[in-house]
């Protein structure tokens, strides 16, 4: 009983943090007047995205599982391609 609830507490915490990337986002597009992505939605994604496929695994959910592991490939990705992008932007100055 114990270890469900502590299961279903990670799998709130990782929805937590998954569903913040969206506030981070709307709060840094409102600063800037128009849409951007902050490197924190990166982040927290890649942090909800990691304890929630912790948690689809502990449920056993071939679904949920594949959702979070293709979610998190492309958060890394993203993050691989932000970090090249300001590589060649450093060298070029």
């Amino acid at each position: 009983m114990l270890a469900t609830q502590v299961w279903l507490g990670i799998g709130f915490v990782g929805q937590a943090l998954f569903g913040s990337r969206f506030v981070f986002q709307w709060i840094a597009s409102e600063r800037a007047k128009k849409s951007v992505v902050p490197m924190v939605f990166w982040y927290l994604s890649i942090g909800g995205g990691l304890t929630l496929l912790s948690y689809a695994i502990y449920r056993e959910d071939p679904v949920f599982i594949v959702g979070q592991l293709f979610g998190v490939f492309v958060y890394l990705r993203n993050l691989r391609l932000i970090a090249r992008e300001r590589k060649v932007a450093a060298a070029s100055e």
